[in-house]
């Protein structure tokens, strides 16, 4: 049964993956270096958006690594290869201009990095919790990855005028080594035989016990690639936006702009704390289809704020801090499912393979709304196609078993 010393400890690991996702998620204020790449170093077009396109994808992918890394060596060592590998990342790219350093600095390298890292800060948080609260502590847990940008932005805005782009990737390089090694020794799973107090279900739910299932047996499920078409909307329509809100924002506020990045990153971290909590109560599949009706109709309500060529500063800050809100929301949800339908034994790997669909939602609708953005002048494209994309992805909600959408 529980202690309230496993409590505490429970608690004192959850804060520590916090921390971890809040070094981890300088990922996000990628469109305050864009400006300075493109001034600095005079890449042009789809190259403005490659490292970061790039580390996306890798970061997903080296989920499914990672997380079986964590599953069987456990979290404190596969975190701390994280942070050393986010390290030399940024202190490879803080030594040059060169196109071909920087995909494989920030876009591999990095990208592993933030993946290993990433994937260690949930699963032990959420052993140490009972499942009627596993909305709640993913959504903290992850709550760090989206929260960063709030001090990033200002920091790097600092950082990049007054001591250059290269200084400030070295600075970011030398810091989150410290940061996340030092917090991945306080990632532990709990003891053999562990068990938690068993609290009241909520929501109407059922409680029912989890299956442990292999990523070889989810794969093969149509829920698995149901969930995986929802998450690469989901996600890749949010990072459609937060890849490129420092430039929209420029128009009008011009450049106070990282303060529409910092203000995202509050509605970011706020939405995984508040998606997870309400997917506690009321089932993940209406917590998911409520969040991507709201992120579509904010989509289609962009196209005039970020059209206008001034006057507009406020509610581009306001517009922003919902879309990041919705956006983050998907990061609770999903591995709160992951975790309800699959168990805990492989979550690590599970949830990896999952996870993939929102490194190539990043990927692959990042690029897309550049080239949109190349071939039309304005973000009207990009906001229209994601808004029909997550329409589609509220209809698709519905097919979702209610017996899988809510927490065991």
């Amino acid at each position: 049964m529980t202690s309230p010393t496993d409590l505490n400890k429970g608690w004192r690991v959850a804060l520590a993956g916090l921390g971890i996702n809040l070094a981890l998620g300088v990922l996000y204020t990628w469109s305050m270096f864009k400006g300075a790449i493109e001034k600095d170093f005079g890449w042009k077009g789809s190259q403005l958006n490659d490292p970061y396109a790039l580390c996306c994808l890798v970061f997903a992918f080296s989920m499914i690594l990672a997380g079986r890394c964590q599953d069987k060596l456990g979290p404190r060592v596969t975190a701390t290869i994280g942070g050393l590998l986010v390290a030399v990342g940024f202190s490879l790219i803080s030594t040059t201009n060169s196109y071909v350093i920087w995909v494989l600095g920030f876009g591999v390298l990095v990208g592993i990095g933030v993946g290993f890292g990433y994937s260690s800060a949930t699963p032990p948080a959420l052993k140490w919790f009972p499942p009627s609260k596993t909305g709640l502590i993913a959504g903290i847990v992850v709550a760090g990855f989206g929260l960063a940008p709030l001090y990033l932005a200002p920091a790097s805005d600092f950082l990049l005028r007054h001591f250059g782009l290269l200084q400030s990737m070295l600075f970011f390089g030398v810091v989150f080594a410290i940061i996340v090694c030092g917090l991945s020794q306080l990632l532990v799973n709990p003891p053999a035989g562990y068990s938690h107090a068993a609290s009241p279900s909520t929501g109407g739910s059922m409680a029912r016990p989890s299956l442990d299932r292999s990523p070889g047996q989810i794969i093969r499920t149509p829920s698995f690639w149901l969930l995986w078409v929802l998450y690469f909307i989901g996600a890749g329509a949010g990072l459609m936006v937060i890849s490129s809100i420092s430039g929209m924002a420029k128009k009008s506020m011009g450049e106070s702009a990282f303060i529409a990045v910092a203000v995202m990153a509050i509605g970011n971290a706020g939405g995984r704390i508040v998606a997870g909590i309400f997917s506690d109560r009321i089932g993940r599949s209406w917590t998911l289809m409520l969040v991507l009706l709201i992120q579509s109709a904010l989509m289609f309500g962009a196209i005039p704020i970020t059209s206008s060529s001034g006057g507009g500063k406020y509610l581009i800050v306001l517009v922003a801090s919902f879309i990041g809100f919705n956006y983050g929301a998907n990061l609770s949800i999903f591995p709160s499912l992951a975790k309800d339908l699959w168990g805990l034994k492989n979550f690590g790997m599970n949830y990896g393979c999952l996870f993939t669909a929102w490194g190539v939602g990043g990927f692959a609708l990042s690029r897309l709304q550049q080239m949109l953005k190349a071939s039309s002048g304005s973000f009207d494209s990009s906001f229209i196609t994601a808004g029909l994309l997550l329409i589609l992805g509220a209809g698709l909600t519905f097919l979702i078993k209610p017996s899988e959408s809510r927490h065991s």
